[in-house]
């Protein structure tokens, strides 16, 4: 699997990707994450836009996409119930991770690619969102607290530092 920029041509390779994505989350009892058409394909061409969007390539094919996003995150400014790991030190964040349920390892080839250039990643996922939480936990992410969305959403946030 390799992974690289996304770009305006992938596009129509990434919705059919996100909308799978959807399908696993409803399916396996999280009916709140990615409603109302979210992340639209808008919300892409704008990850695109900052040099931001990601795909997972395999076999000549997207297979899979992510955000991947310098610090700061607006949305983690506020945390409850805990407390970042390293407030002050600079992070990059993880959003919008989606893939087809056949295709394995993508967690993990994303979390292997975001530690060779940061050491410091921030990522949050739905209360709902079993298996993202089972995914994160199982790499060595901490949770922190929550944090919440702009449209009020909480999210629970983890973080993993990489010395």
């Amino acid at each position: 699997m390799n992974i690289r920029k996304a770009t305006y041509q992938d596009i129509g390779e990434i919705m059919p990707v996100i909308d799978a994505a959807r399908r696993i989350m409803r399916s396996s009892g999280n009916l709140g994450q990615w409603v109302g058409g979210y992340p639209s394909e808008d919300t892409i061409k704008a990850d695109i836009d900052r040099g931001n969007g990601y795909v997972l390539v395999e076999r000549g094919a997207v297979a899979g996409y992510f955000a991947f996003i310098a610090s700061p995150e607006p949305t983690y400014a506020l945390i409850e119930g805990g407390e970042w790991l390293e407030p002050s030190r600079p992070y990059y964040v993880i959003h919008r991770i989606a893939s087809y349920p056949e295709v394995h390892g993508v967690f993990k080839a994303i979390m292997d690619y975001a530690f060779s250039v940061c050491s410091n990643i921030r990522i949050d996922t739905h209360r709902d969102n079993h298996i993202m939480q089972h995914n994160i936990v199982k790499y060595g992410f901490l949770y922190c607290g929550i944090i919440y969305l702009e449209s009020g959403d909480e999210r629970l946030a983890y973080q993993k530092i990489k010395d």
